[in-house]
């Protein structure tokens, strides 16, 4: 069955699996490009000075060394952000034989963005399931230098998270673009830690090919989707390891948060990134609250669809034209729900007059359109009849 609401986000803070974020409903064939706990397998070292050397054989015993300085606008772009990606660390405690905490290792790597510097302190935006579960978390900049982390606050519904770290040795912060101004074909730069630190840094370069993806999203493993996450689509290589990691346009702006792709044999270059304008407020949010403000009715919920027709009509008694909405299954006590007059097994049908097909468009009209204290006119069916109710919402955290 499928839950509204205020419990959910709550009980995945306590649990959850690394990187189980983007199990939905493409049966696991979206995920994350998160957290990297396989052994990286071995490569030969090609050594690079960052010149090209070209060796050409003129006559046997004689060669000719060339250097070529090669500035394009992928490169300046690549060095104006590259420095702002860090590694992060996902630190996490062992089990001993008895079942006790015994020491702690680390659990995975990702990337993170640096995108702010005040003071002494520099702020980091990553996905939430590079830091879900951790203990402890430790940064790696570019350089190589490692940080301890605090974390400020995670929203397992955008999948972002942002840290601190002491700015002492941070140089670079990257600048933030405008991802509403994006094109198709636009080309675009990931840059992360793909398979972890050890290939740090790593570049990779394609366009934008789709705007506006709506992905489901189960957020408890439950195999219901509880969300649609909203992403752009590139054919930039995205890999376990990039998630946090920035996705850049060409004037080196950070216009995307790199997340998952599409793991299928079938199926090449279709990376997913959180578009920068989305992840904004997010970001605002948790560095100011540690959460993300949202407006909460205080109920749980199914959808009607869910529900064989023979209970949609004698157990419900809709009407037979009426097979779309979310039926309540329960409401908490001195909720908003409650004050409003609402009642187990009523029907929500609409929210200000805007239909309410099923839980995700629900929980997408709330959080896109209202906030705290503001008030939601109700459309229900409760015994076939349809009635109204305003409601005044509170915040999730207030519940």
């Amino acid at each position: 069955m499928g839950y509204y609401d205020e419990g959910r986000t709550a009980r995945n803070k306590r649990g959850g699996g690394k990187g189980g974020y983007f199990l939905s409903g493409l049966a696991g064939v979206v995920v994350g490009a998160g957290l990297v706990v396989a052994t990286v397998p071995s490569v030969v070292d090609y050594q690079n000075n960052g010149d090209v050397s070209v060796s050409e054989n003129e006559s046997a015993g004689t060669s000719e060394q060339v250097s070529l300085d090669v500035t394009t606008d992928v490169t300046q772009a690549v060095e104006k952000a590259q420095d702002a990606v860090v590694g992060i660390t996902n630190i996490q405690a062992t089990m001993n034989f008895f079942g006790s905490e015994s020491t702690t290792q680390e659990a995975g790597t990702g990337s993170g963005v640096i995108y702010k510097k005040e003071g002494d302190t520099a702020f980091i935006v990553t996905n939430y399931h590079v830091i879900e579960g951790a203990q402890q978390l430790e940064v790696t900049l570019a350089d190589g230098t490692k940080e301890p982390a605090e974390l400020l606050g995670g929203d397992v519904w955008t999948d972002l998270a942002v840290l601190t770290i002491s700015g002492a040795n941070v140089n670079k912060v990257a600048e933030f673009g405008d991802s509403e101004a994006l094109k198709i074909g636009e080309p675009v730069i990931a840059i992360g830690n793909p398979l972890g630190l050890e290939f740090s840094g790593s570049v990779t370069q394609g366009v934008v090919s789709g705007l506006e993806r709506a992905i489901p999203v189960d957020l408890n493993g439950d195999m219901v989707n509880d969300w649609q996450a909203e992403v752009l689509q590139t054919d930039a290589a995205i890999n376990p390891g990039n998630s946090g990691g920035a996705l850049v346009n060409i004037a080196g702006q950070v216009i995307g948060i790199n997340s998952m792709k599409i793991a299928e044999s079938a199926v090449e270059g279709i990376g997913l990134s959180i578009p920068i304008n989305t992840a904004q407020p997010i970001i605002e949010d948790l560095e100011a609250f540690g959460e993300v403000k949202r407006p909460a009715m205080g109920v749980t919920l199914q959808n009607v669809n869910e529900l064989p027709s023979y209970h949609q009509q004698e157990t419900l008694k809709l009407p037979e034209d009426i097979k779309e909405g979310v039926i309540v299954e329960q409401v908490l006590t001195n909720s908003p729900a409650a004050k409003a007059g609402l009642q187990e097994y009523d029907v929500i049908t609409a929210l200000d007059g805007e239909p309410v097909q099923d839980v995700i468009a629900l929980r997408k009209y709330m959080y896109n359109n209202k906030q705290e204290g503001d008030t939601v006119k109700v459309t229900y069916y409760r015994d076939g009849k349809q009635q109204e109710t305003d409601m005044t919402l509170v915040a999730e955290s207030d519940l």
